[in-house]
């Protein structure tokens, strides 16, 4: 039997999402310290006030266990450049007695696309996780829980990343545009990771999905259209076009294919990548009202699209 958990170190957190996992995690009622990186200017002021912060060297085993030494959980919220550092986190995790390791996965589910041009970039997630689970087969007191969320809808939208941009008032559709895809609030990720370790037992050793709602381009077009009362115009492609831009700009050492990559993934006619299962049935979490999140989401003036 997993026991409770109530002791959690956030490694990094300082980052787009980071806020979010740590608000969900005091708002849940553990006790949260972060850890953040040696020499790091821009972390500490995210994390709440009071909040215990320590800053380590993310290279030393040494540094990491004094870190951990204590905690229940680490969840890693690490960036891009991060990734690989986490192996040595767990190790440092193993060696200071942590009962569950939460890597930074927060996107696509990377157990799905090992070997993909999207497998090669997210390559070092892939990596970590293959370690976890070795790590916890040879230490049965150790364990791991992986989650993937989709789009990070709130930012995504902004951003123009979810197919829209509103600024230009225009949408690009790919293939039929009625391919279901997973997308997460950031709110609802912080809730997700602080329902998982409220449950342990339930959660142990596996990789779950979460999402806020799943949702297909044209939805999201009629929807904002509505809303807004704008028409926007949109523009068609197919998704063996977007995967080969992708592959080219990926050939020549440019990893903005990574979006190319992400918008076949998503939005390719039978790339089935919606949500079924997973952590919102596990642990009760409950999905969103899409149209209501983008109602919130819109400028309130119609005419700042």
């Amino acid at each position: 039997m997993v026991s409770p958990i109530k002791t959690v170190a956030v490694l990094g957190g300082s980052g787009n999402l980071g806020p979010f996992i740590v608000q969900e995690l005091v708002a849940a009622g553990f006790a949260v310290t972060g850890v953040t990186r040696e020499a790091s200017t821009n972390s500490t002021p995210k994390f709440p006030d009071g909040l215990p912060v320590k800053s380590v060297d993310y290279g030393s085993l040494d540094a990491l266990k004094m870190a951990f030494d204590g905690q229940d959980a680490v969840v890693s919220i690490v960036g891009a450049p991060g990734i690989g550092a986490q192996k040595l986190a767990v190790d440092a995790a193993l060696a200071a007695g942590v009962k569950r390791f939460i890597p930074s996965e927060f996107g696509i589910n990377t157990r799905k696309v090992r070997g993909t041009p999207i497998g090669k970039i997210v390559a070092g997630k892939i990596d970590v996780v293959d370690y976890l689970q070795e790590k916890a087969k040879k230490n049965p007191s150790f364990t791991w829980t992986g989650l993937s969320t989709g789009l990070f809808f709130d930012v995504a939208l902004k951003i123009g990343a979810a197919g829209i941009n509103l600024k230009d008032k225009t949408a690009t559709v790919i293939d039929s545009g009625n391919e279901k895809w997973q997308a997460s609030q950031r709110s609802h990720i912080g809730k997700a990771v602080a329902a998982i370790l409220h449950h342990p037992e339930e959660t142990a050793n596996k990789y779950l999905g979460t999402a806020s709602f799943n949702l297909s381009q044209n939805e999201l077009i009629d929807l904002v259209e509505e809303l807004t009362g704008v028409k926007l115009t949109v523009t068609h492609a197919s998704s063996a076009d977007v995967q080969k831009a992708g592959e080219e700009k990926l050939a020549q050492g440019d990893f903005r294919a990574f979006l190319d990559f992400l918008r076949a993934h998503n939005h390719a006619d039978g790339a089935g990548n919606a949500l079924t299962g997973g952590a919102n049935e596990l642990i009760g979490l409950p999905y969103e009202d899409l149209r209501e999140v983008v109602k919130g989401l819109l400028p309130s003036s119609t005419g700042d699209l």
